[in-house]
């Protein structure tokens, strides 16, 4: 049984077949008869889980295991104490409304690798960053849940899934490695 780690870069899509403009995970993953345990959108970064056993991958993504996932989210503003708070509170989205999770205001990190191409930069608008954890994954949850309390998502970042992190290990945008279970 294979578990990878993968940081993807930016504008990856997350699926082995071609697309027809963006460049896919078959770019950056050799291994043969390997699947992707949840996904990230193209304009997304950051870790994704891949593996070549079916109930692995079932374990790692399906909503009933409720992995833990942390993102670093850059958004347009200052976040205040009660948009802090109704992101953490459940959010009504339209559609579905999400489970309570951890929504505070964080510094840059440090360690944080520049995207490219580079986030817009507005003189007038700042920006800052958001530390998201989340024990499900809709469709641009994140996205939509920023944008809900006036805070658009420029850059989104998912760091860890469960025990994997790309703090435990580190990983540039395209770069990957093999772990043990």
């Amino acid at each position: 049984m294979k578990l990878i780690l993968l940081n993807k870069p930016y504008n990856v899509m997350c699926q082995f077949s071609d697309h027809p403009s963006r460049p896919t995970l078959a770019d950056y993953i050799k291994i043969p008869n390997i699947y992707p345990a949840g996904r990230l959108d193209a304009d997304s970064e950051g870790l994704i889980l891949l593996t070549d056993n079916g109930q692995l991958q079932h374990s790692i993504s399906h909503p009933d295991h409720k992995q833990a996932k942390t993102y670093l989210v850059q958004v347009e503003g200052i976040p205040t104490t009660d948009q802090l708070k109704t992101l953490s509170a459940p959010l009504n989205l339209g559609d579905f409304t999400t489970q309570a999770c951890v929504a505070k205001h964080i510094l840059e990190p440090d360690w944080l690798w520049p995207r490219n191409p580079p986030i817009r930069h507005r003189e007038d608008i700042p920006t800052s960053w958001l530390c998201i954890i989340l024990s499900e994954g809709k469709n641009r949850q994140v996205r939509r849940m920023t944008a809900a309390v006036g805070l658009p998502t420029l850059r989104l970042i998912r760091t860890s899934i469960g025990n994997f992190s790309l703090a435990s290990h580190p990983l540039l945008p395209g770069e990957s490695m093999a772990v043990s279970m």
